[in-house]
């Protein structure tokens, strides 16, 4: 497995493009740091950045792809529709994509995501219509969404369904590419996970290291020490091996690095077992619960 692995490793989507296996997260990450850490990742081999535009850094992220002297169909660049364009359904959702594009000042997104699932069901299914629309222009490479519990996911399954009908046939609903999810050893969300991979989307792990707020865990710390690894590149590990696509953080160039040298080393199906729990204790919000009403 260990060899299996590079920083290079990809995910074919649905949409038929690469997602660079390992991303890099740039949540609460002040905007006038973003450019300065993005750049950083991308010079230690990071090639998928991920933003939102709650996060105010689409500017500084796509100031760091410009500045990179990379290729821009190098890199996998991301955002997500906030969630109150996403209340207001599909006129505010292609509103959003426009600025957007225009805030980061790039020709095309390579994902697109709607950020939780707020709003109701016409709102919803109209905020997804709008990301269908953003790949038929060209906009946006592909798209999916963000916080969505099972019940959101089916609703959207019948979605893409009446979108077709409505829209003309196959394909004309969209695909659901991505899903991305607070996910790590206390909060492994494997209903979410396993719906996904049905499908063959694509499961994004934000927080995947916690925000550090598990450092010194019995069954981490053992693992680590084990490795000769630290604890964070333990769990990015753990959710690589579990199929997911990890998206850690950080503003300190040595862990950027550090969080990228995970590929010389593998997890045993013990080592799995032995760091997966059975709590469900996620540290960010928390909109997978929220009723398909709200």
């Amino acid at each position: 497995m260990a060899s299996t692995y590079n920083i290079n490793s990809t995910f074919k989507l649905n949409s038929g493009y690469e997602l660079p296996l390992l991303g890099f997260g740039v949540y609460q990450t002040p905007p006038e740091e973003t450019e300065k850490v993005s750049l950083e990742a991308l010079k230690v081999g990071y090639r998928h950045i991920d933003s939102a535009v709650a996060y105010r850094n689409e500017a500084s992220c796509g100031d760091a792809i410009r500045s990179s002297g990379l290729s821009r169909s190098d890199i996998f660049f991301t955002t997500k529709i906030p969630t109150k364009a996403i209340r207001e359904g599909y006129e505010a959702t292609r509103a959003q994509v426009a600025k957007s594009l225009e805030t980061a000042k790039v020709d095309y997104f390579d994902l697109i995501l709607l950020h939780a699932p707020y709003g109701g069901s016409t709102a919803r299914k109209g905020a997804w219509k709008a990301l269908v629309e953003a790949v038929e222009e060209g906009k946006v490479r592909s798209i999916g969404i963000s916080n969505y519990g099972v019940h959101h996911l089916d609703e959207l399954e019948k979605h893409i369904a009446e979108l077709e009908e409505e829209r003309g046939g196959k394909g004309k609903g969209g695909v659901i590419s991505v899903g991305q999810y607070e996910i790590h050893p206390w909060c492994v969300r494997n209903d979410i996970v396993e719906w996904c991979a049905k499908r063959n989307i694509a499961c994004e792990a934000y927080s995947p290291v916690v925000q550090g707020k598990r450092w010194g865990e019995k069954n981490l710390a053992s693992l680590a020490k084990k490795h000769g690894k630290t604890e964070a590149q333990i769990l990015i590990r753990w959710s690589l091996q579990k199929g997911l696509i990890p998206l850690p953080k950080s503003v300190t160039p040595s862990r950027i690095k550090e969080n990228a040298e995970i590929y010389d080393f593998e997890l045993s199906k013990e080592d799995m077992a032995e760091l997966e729990t059975d709590e469900y204790a996620p540290v960010c919000w928390d909109p997978v619960k929220s009723s398909i009403d709200d």
